[in-house]
């Protein structure tokens, strides 16, 4: 009778064990932007775990502190890490950039993530010179982008991407976001809270660079969790 019911606490043990470790795994990770504007949160997805695990390191490093919004589109996206503040020769960056220069191989997990509004995802380098869209270690931005009709989205079925599932659609519908970026830069989260603060970045006027007249920079990033 003892020995039934240690082997039964054994058993219930282990699986005590496998479903916490299985819920530690499936948590997903936030992180907090503090800018000069406001703050927003993003979670990033463990199913993309290359661009994950990079992001958590600079965001432990400090890596992101300073790091200016250099390129806003309006109804497009907001992008940051290519420009750090009061660093106008770049010096400061090229340093953080050399310690981090190794490119991330793409982890595109399309039509499961999209670049609905909100999404964020990793800048790279063009085709011409990237033809594996490796994603650009430092920079990232998120999405914006536009609203569009049922009719217009045909034509971002590439045979790469396949046909489009309805739910993809009805969030370019109601949600909006820029297809034409599916299955071409790596989507590894997404925004969770402050979409005012990045429509204000994205409401900035610019110069013809995209570069925003009035900076807005990173004052600092933590993980939440």
């Amino acid at each position: 009778m003892m020995h039934r019911l240690f082997i039964s606490l054994c058993v219930f043990f282990v699986s005590f064990v496998g479903l916490t470790a299985t819920a530690q795994e499936a948590e997903e990770y936030r992180v907090e932007f503090k800018t000069n504007v406001g703050s927003f949160t993003v979670k990033l997805y463990n199913d993309t775990p290359l661009h994950r695990d990079n992001f958590l390191g600079l965001v432990r490093e400090g890596a992101f502190n300073n790091l200016l919004f250099h390129r806003v589109i309006k109804n497009f996206m907001v992008q940051a890490g290519g420009e750090m503040r009061g660093d106008k020769e770049g010096a400061r960056l090229e340093l953080l950039k050399s310690r981090h220069s190794e490119m991330i191989p793409a982890e595109f997990r399309y039509p499961q993530y999209f670049h609905k509004r909100g999404a964020l995802a990793a800048a790279r380098q063009s085709d011409d010179v990237n033809p594996e869209k490796a994603s650009d270690p430092m920079e990232f931005y998120i999405v914006v982008g536009e609203y569009f009709l049922e009719k217009e989205l045909g034509r971002f079925e590439t045979e790469e991407r396949g046909k489009m599932p309805e739910e993809v659609k009805q969030a370019y519908m109601t949600e909006g976001g820029t297809p034409h970026l599916d299955s071409e830069y790596t989507v590894f989260g997404e925004l969770v809270e402050g979409y005012k603060v990045i429509d204000k970045i994205q409401n900035r006027e610019t110069d013809a660079d995209n570069r925003p007249h009035k900076e807005v920079y990173i004052i600092s990033a933590k993980i939440l969790n």
